[in-house]
């Protein structure tokens, strides 16, 4: 992460926000506050034309933000801002419908887009260290302007448009400032329409829609860090955690350019995703259920339609030195995947194969031990070469589940882990305990792949002979693998010692 994308996204969570008080605040001290949070993004980061008070008002006049870093720059004219004492000890803020954001790259291409926010409110409350912003807007929207390479300008129309937003920030300064936020949109419109420079006629359109927005956030950001050094600031104290979850969504898109044409769509059911990292730990974990895919390409002669009843990825790990094991986990769920039989045939024309949809899901969790601190640069070198930079404690097989083709293997299983025996098993720590795997329907699924041709029927005894060693029938095309680590190291398989 470069230190001016950092720099930049910490000013823009710090500026709105503040805490749920009811003590008064003036004109003064919230601007203040604000000046403080843009300080962020440096010593020349900040320009003013002027501040003046006039009873009850402070206006600031002619704002421009600007902060850069190795691959872009970015100014934020913001134009005159008011604050305004409401004689109950809140102060609303009164900020210009739009204003242009102006991007140039490091290639010299100047990107303009215009910000606009309709009927925007947007009330303080609470202490100087403590502020509440209360903030709605009946729309509230990023559109294209144009974009200059040299002496050509490339036009068209692209632009997000949130309706119906409301929410509160949060924001309380002392050793750390902490940032909370609480945010719900009505609905989000996304639209792209552009015509390629020079393309004969070549274009790039979409649409999307998503409903029923809500996102909520939390952050620590240290004020005294140094963000031209943004691998020493988690150590310092930042760290975030938030997400947010959406009822539904569709996209649409239609695509020509270099030859090739793809259109298509796309819509989903609820999703979520959510994120935290700091100086202990890094997590991801995000689902969304009910998706459909219908696309035609040029590149693929036949339309592509595939459903999913949900599908998700979540992983969790410890990434800072710590006395006491941390948890950890990953996962991973594609659920009830189901192709168009066009697609089916293109394999399987004589329909041989079960064609239920299919699943794949696997969640392992457990608890470990990082054995130095993973964000600091310095530490690099953990991750190179056959040493585990964790020591493990604990590991469970929470979910194994594979069912396609008419074949299903499910699992589970728990271990422990001895870190002072790294004998054993060198170089590992022993381990200890037991897992279950069960298999249904897999020499059926075999047959199958024999009869279409997909595999010579010589090539199918080597499998055949693996699960007859180490599986156990226990009906028909029936069979499950028992696996137990004993203290003593001892392996067993089935009951069997193999070890």
């Amino acid at each position: 992460m470069n230190s001016g994308t950092l720099r930049g996204a910490v000013c823009i969570a710090a500026i709105f926000a503040g805490n749920a008080s009811f003590a008064d605040v003036s004109a003064s001290e919230v601007w203040e506050s604000w000046k403080s949070q843009m300080e962020l993004y440096g010593e020349d980061g900040l320009s003013i034309g002027a501040e003046e008070t006039s009873g009850d008002t402070l206006t600031v006049s002619d704002i421009v933000l600007t902060f850069s870093d190795e691959m872009t720059s970015v100014a934020t004219e913001i134009g005159d801002i008011t604050f305004t004492e409401q004689g109950d000890g809140t102060v609303r803020v009164t900020m210009a419908e739009s204003y242009p954001l102006v991007i140039t790259g490091d290639d010299g291409v100047v990107v303009t887009v215009d910000v606009t926010q309709t009927n925007m409110d947007l009330v303080v409350s609470g202490t100087p260290e403590a502020m509440n912003y209360e903030i709605s807007a009946d729309s509230y929207g990023v559109a294209f302007r144009d974009a200059v390479d040299g002496d050509v300008t490339i036009t068209g129309d692209a632009s997000l448009i949130a309706t119906g937003l409301a929410g509160s920030y949060v924001v309380s300064e002392g050793e750390l400032t902490e940032v909370e936020s609480d945010v719900s949109i009505d609905q989000i419109s996304v639209l792209v329409d552009f015509q390629i420079p020079g393309g004969n006629g070549e274009y790039v359109t979409g649409s999307a829609q998503i409903d029923g927005l809500t996102s909520q956030g939390q952050a620590t950001i240290p004020m005294d860090a140094d963000f031209e050094d943004p691998d020493t600031v988690f150590n310092a104290g930042f760290g975030f955690s938030g997400g947010y979850d959406i009822e539904g969504g569709t996209y649409v898109f239609d695509i020509n350019a270099e030859g090739d044409q793809a259109s298509g769509s796309v819509s989903t059911g609820p999703a979520m995703l959510r994120g935290e990292m700091n100086a202990q730990t890094i997590a991801y974990d995000s689902n969304t259920e009910d998706l459909a895919i219908n696309m035609l390409t040029s590149e693929f002669p036949l339309p592509v339609e595939v459903s999913l009843g949900q599908y998700g990825v979540n992983f969790r790990m410890p990434v800072g030195v710590t006395e006491e094991p941390a948890p950890f986990e990953l996962g991973f769920d594609l659920v009830d995947l189901a192709v168009s039989d066009m697609l089916w045939d293109i394999f399987d024309a004589a329909g041989v194969l079960p064609r239920d949809p299919a699943t794949l899901q696997i969640a392992i969790s457990g608890t470990a031990r990082a054995m130095v601190d993973l964000l600091d640069p310095a530490n690099a070198d953990s991750f190179e070469g056959d040493e585990v930079p964790f020591e493990p404690y604990t590991l469970t097989l929470d979910t194994l589940r594979l069912s396609a083709a008419g074949a299903l293997i499910t699992g589970d299983g728990a271990f422990t882990f001895d870190n002072t025996d790294t004998q054993t098993f060198a170089p590992m720590p022993r381990p200890e305990g037991s897992a279950m795997i069960e298999i249904i329907g897999l020499n059926g699924l075999l047959d199958n792949l024999v009869t279409m041709g997909l595999v010579p029927e010589d090539q199918i005894m080597g499998p055949r002979m693996m699960m007859g060693m180490f599986a156990r029938a226990t009906g028909d095309d029936q069979m499950e693998v028992e696996l137990e680590v004993l203290p003593s190291g001892q392996v067993n398989v089935n009951g069997n010692r193999v070890r």
